[in-house]
């Protein structure tokens, strides 16, 4: 009869392993875990416990300050948008008084009454700034003005009398007079008779009229002014009949607004303009009679 074999032991990886199985089963067991919950909840607490610790705390002193910064930006705020109202409240004052102030004002000489035409003319601003302040031409009458006044061309040209008194001249010679080279005459004729001749070759400029304290040959008749005319020498450019430019002393005759006018050959010439004079012409001053005949010395 055969012989039992003895079983064979169980291997030790064979074995159940009834510790892990029932490990939950074990008296103990929640226990370990109830505790290991309750020191991760502790550690928790006490971190956000240290977090609070760390986080600044604010006081009533600070929201006191944080709204006191509040009160002071609205109040100038408040300021900034009053002033920018009392701004604009001004200047729709301005703009008023200036629109009254053009209504009342009369309108200009020659325009057309506002009925006669369909369009109505706009009014012209004023020149006053939004400031209030003056015009630029009540400045500048206030400023020293310190162009020609015309005085002391005046005072060159008065001439003072024995008596004291004194009288200005109306004429003044240009820059270009010249003495001339050519003996120049005056022949004075009247009802066809010579009555006498006048050399005017002496000097550059000869002044006509009745005030014989200022002029160079008198005029006796009565339509002649004080200072009538004046026969004046000048230096011009002229061509020869080679086309070479040369200058020229020339007489011209110069009417000083007199109130009769200056003729030459009958007819008048125009006034404060030089005319010039040829050889033969025949001047009359106001209503006089008398004729001056202008001759040269070479001609005569």
């Amino acid at each position: 009869m055969p012989r039992d074999s003895p079983s064979p032991k169980p291997s030790r990886r064979s074995r159940p392993r009834s510790r892990d199985r029932d490990a939950s089963d074990r008296p103990g067991s929640d226990s370990r875990r109830d505790k290991g919950d309750r020191n991760y909840d502790r550690d928790r607490r006490s971190r956000y416990r240290d977090d609070d610790r760390e986080r600044p705390r604010y006081s009533e002193g600070d929201d006191r300050r944080r709204g006191d910064g509040e009160d002071r930006y609205s109040r100038r705020e408040g300021k900034d948008r009053d002033s920018d109202r009392d701004r604009y409240r001004e200047r729709d004052r301005h703009r008023e008084r200036e629109r009254e102030g053009n209504s009342r004002r009369e309108p200009e000489w020659g325009a057309r009454p506002s009925g006669s035409s369909r369009r109505s003319r706009s009014p012209r601003r004023k020149s006053t700034s939004r400031t209030g302040s003056r015009s630029p031409k009540e400045e500048d009458k206030a400023k020293p003005n310190f162009g020609a006044s015309g005085l002391l061309a005046a005072e060159t040209k008065t001439v003072k009398h024995g008596d004291g008194s004194k009288t200005v001249l109306k004429y003044h010679e240009p820059p270009e007079a010249r003495k001339p080279s050519v003996g120049w005459r005056l022949y004075v004729f009247k009802d066809d008779n010579q009555s006498e001749v006048l050399h005017i070759h002496r000097q550059s400029a000869y002044l006509f009229g009745r005030d014989r304290a200022v002029v160079d040959v008198v005029l006796e008749h009565p339509s002649c002014s004080k200072q009538h005319a004046v026969i004046q020498f000048r230096s011009v450019s002229q061509k020869n009949e080679y086309g070479e430019v040369k200058a020229a002393v020339k007489p011209f005759i110069i009417d000083l607004e007199s109130t009769n006018g200056t003729h030459v050959n009958g007819e008048a010439i125009p006034t404060s303009r030089y005319y010039e004079l040829q050889l033969s012409d025949v001047i009359k001053f106001g209503e006089s009679a008398r004729e001056y005949v202008l001759l040269s010395e070479d001609a005569a």
